[in-house]
């Protein structure tokens, strides 16, 4: 079966692995360079600890609140588009905590094999720089840390029981942290990836496999014959046949569905990271600095922190504003930071969100042999193994790693 992947982000790469292991003829699209976009500035971490959807209680309103603060973790920049409105008053009606606890939970079952996967990748020969340092989850606050334990019994439903610190054994299990960090929970089972060690570990892979590459190159238009998908032309006027379609181009991909007469509310929501090579200080562990939201991850050789969420932005250009209070959570966050040396230039990009923060992943009602794997928000990396083995065996033989119930939870036919 041939089969076109529009995007080539760690979730389109993932997607054609698996459909290639499974005998599909496979050519990956992309606009620019593969893992170029939000699978290069991630957090470059398996984040099962963080798998809470964006749309929370009180999110949004907190979000209203600062509006005028430039430099909030939260952003939401005011726009009169109907379409944008229309997004951001669906994820209002999730922000309540019947859906949050739901969205939770879906997330860990879809990312609970992700260590296994990424282990089979690297025992398939795909190589790429992994760690296994668990994630420190640190509080500035008590208020902060009791508010995130509301949600510890889905956790531990799920088999992750983490280490509850205060005081100086949040310390004891980071020293550089400093005296303003006073509360801790450490998930030792999540894991560091060098998100562009991976995209050229799957690309080598797919190569082998014979799957085919297109960088650099935009889509035209689709051919359509009667209810189906039978080519793709790009905006050079080439024509690729096909039998299948797997739309996974992040952001575009809800506008992408829209030319295939589906709507699929998926908007920007822009990140920022800032690399240190050499790395201003040495962590045992990375950490989320839960009260700014930004999360430090030790690399070989190097240290990435990356945060904040903004709403409506058009373009990628970095906010020095926003870039500032990253570096300054830092400074506040670790004894030893120093004048943070070793700064490259910072990164932003944009992240596919959808309204109840929930990936979209199966089949189109408006053609047949048209699929999605796309709006995994902040959660690429760590879904993209489990969504690609989703996605694939709904393709083949129509089996699926979930039951029903979350399926439909999933399906690009909820909107």
């Amino acid at each position: 079966m041939k089969t076109v992947i529009v995007g080539g982000g760690v979730v389109g790469l993932t997607s054609a692995l698996e459909l290639a292991q499974r005998g599909h003829e496979v050519t990956v699209i992309e606009a620019a360079r593969c893992g170029a976009g939000a699978s290069h500035g991630n957090a470059a971490k398996i984040a099962i600890a963080e798998s809470t959807p964006v749309p929370a209680p009180g999110v949004l309103l907190q979000g209203i609140r600062w509006m005028l603060k430039p430099d909030s973790p939260l952003s939401i920049r005011p726009s009169l588009a109907p379409d944008y409105l229309r997004f951001l008053l669906r994820m209002a009606t999730h922000c309540n905590a019947r859906d949050f606890e739901a969205g939770l939970d879906l997330h860990l079952r879809l990312g609970e094999d992700a260590n296994d996967l990424f282990d089979e990748y690297q025992a398939q020969g795909i190589d790429f720089e992994m760690h296994d340092r668990g994630v420190l989850l640190a509080f500035e606050t008590r208020e902060r840390f009791d508010e995130h334990c509301v949600s510890l019994p889905a956790f531990e439903a799920a088999g992750h029981h983490p280490q509850i610190l205060h005081d100086d054994d949040v310390r004891e299990a980071e020293p550089a942290l400093s005296d303003r960090i006073r509360h801790g929970l450490f998930f030792s089972a999540d894991r560091q990836i060098e998100p562009d060690s991976l995209t050229q570990g799957l690309l080598k892979k797919l190569s082998d496999l014979g799957v085919v590459v297109r960088e650099n190159t935009s889509i035209g238009r689709f051919v359509r014959s009667g209810d189906s998908v039978t080519a793709v032309v790009t905006s050079d006027a080439e024509v690729i046949t096909t039998d299948a379609l797997v739309i996974s181009a992040g952001v575009p991909s809800g506008t992408l569905a829209r030319h295939l007469g589906q709507s699929i509310p998926i908007y920007s929501g822009k990140g920022y990271s800032i690399d240190y090579s050499p790395a201003p200080i040495q962590l045992r562990t990375s950490l989320t600095l839960e009260d700014a939201r930004v999360a430090v991850t030790p690399l070989n050789g190097m240290l990435r922190l990356a945060g904040t969420m903004e709403f409506g932005s058009t373009d990628d250009n970095v906010n020095e504003v926003r870039v500032d209070a990253i570096r300054r959570a830092a400074q506040e966050a670790f004894a030893g930071w120093g004048d943070g040396r070793g700064e490259m230039a910072p990164w932003a990009g944009s992240r596919p969100m959808t309204p109840d923060g929930l990936p979209v992943i199966g089949r189109l009602d408006s053609v047949k042999n048209a699929f999605i794997n796309s709006g995994h928000s902040m959660l690429g990396l760590t879904l993209a193994p489990g969504s690609a083995r989703l996605l694939a065996g709904l393709m083949t033989d129509g089996s699926s790693t979930l039951p029903d119930e979350l399926l439909a939870r999933v399906s690009p036919n909820r909107f």
